[in-house]
């Protein structure tokens, strides 16, 4: 049977950059069988089936698979489903600004679409969850052996490697500039003997030196335990990474706001708008957004 299936970029307003996303947008439809296959077909960071909602007040429920696990929840998913939905009118828009929640495996994520001229421009999630967080689960000389990178790359004292999860987790790994962003070469028969049964045994590597103006961090998502080899934008991780930045910021009260650089080595370059409110110096609501735009739209024969 044919089923209808979109892709979008997401986090860039320019075709062929971004993150790829395959949107079912009737995925109800597809057996519950063969989404995991379907997903592994299009080999995509992930894959969303869309499905009524289950809660009064949410507009869908949303699954979301790599294309090795179904995840509770990730980032680009719930920003590309709205932004694709409100393409195709069927979210309705109201006015300038549209608020929504997707029922998603983690709880409600909230979703706000920001439109212009009647058309969806930026698209924001809020984190369903507050940060928690946890010790690295491999010392820093092992992690730098893992990335191909010398103990010297990594920065250390309050920017030592952790753990931080808003509904997956993520090893937050700091380096000293993009140049050690370049360089790294994954050892994923390492990451694998040494991380693959940790908490968090996905690797966000970042650096405080962006390649464009107006943008305050570059970064890289290796999430080979996932089935992602390397990610070109991650919008889960970039909410954990609020979590890690906002407690170290030295700010107590108010809403902090970053620009993260990603997939520019994987030439596909996304940008991720991060805000955290604060309350006592930690992160108590944690949005990501971006834009999007429209690739395909197609049909996959599902037996």
């Amino acid at each position: 049977m044919g089923h209808r299936y979109l892709t979008a970029d997401v986090f860039t307003d320019q075709i062929f950059g971004g993150n790829p996303l395959a949107v079912f947008p009737h995925g109800h439809r597809v057996p519950e069988a063969q989404m995991q296959r379907v997903a592994r077909e299009l080999n995509l960071s992930e894959t969303v089936f869309v499905l009524p909602p289950e809660q009064e007040g949410h507009v869908r429920r949303l699954r979301i698979f790599t294309p090795q696990v179904e995840l509770p929840f990730a980032g680009h998913p719930p920003v590309g489903t709205a932004f694709v939905l409100a393409s195709l009118g069927e979210i309705a828009l109201e006015g300038d600004e549209t608020e929504i929640v997707f029922g998603e495996g983690v709880g409600p994520v909230p979703v706000r679409i920001r439109a212009e001229g009647g058309r969806p421009v930026f698209t924001q999630l809020t984190a369903a969850v507050e940060p928690e967080v946890r010790p690295a689960e491999a010392p820093p000389e092992e992690l730098a052996a893992i990335l191909g990178l010398e103990p010297g790359d990594l920065l250390g004292g309050d920017h030592s490697p952790e753990a931080v999860s808003c509904g997956v987790p993520f090893l937050f790994v700091p380096v000293r500039d993009r140049v050690a962003l370049e360089r790294i070469q994954l050892d994923t028969a390492r990451l694998s003997r040494h991380l693959g049964k940790a908490w968090a045994s996905s690797l966000h590597v970042f650096a405080f030196d962006p390649e464009r103006p107006g943008s305050d961090l570059r970064a890289r998502m290796f999430a080979p335990t996932l089935g992602v080899p390397e990610d070109p934008a991650t919008g889960s991780a970039a909410a954990a990474l609020a979590g890690y930045l906002a407690p170290r910021s030295g700010q107590q009260e108010g809403t902090l706001r970053w620009v993260l650089e990603q997939g520019f080595e994987m030439g596909r370059p996304s940008l991720l708008e991060i805000e955290a409110d604060l309350a006592g110096g930690h992160a108590t609501a944690i949005r990501v957004g971006g834009g999007a735009v429209l690739v395909s739209d197609g049909e996959m024969q599902v037996p």
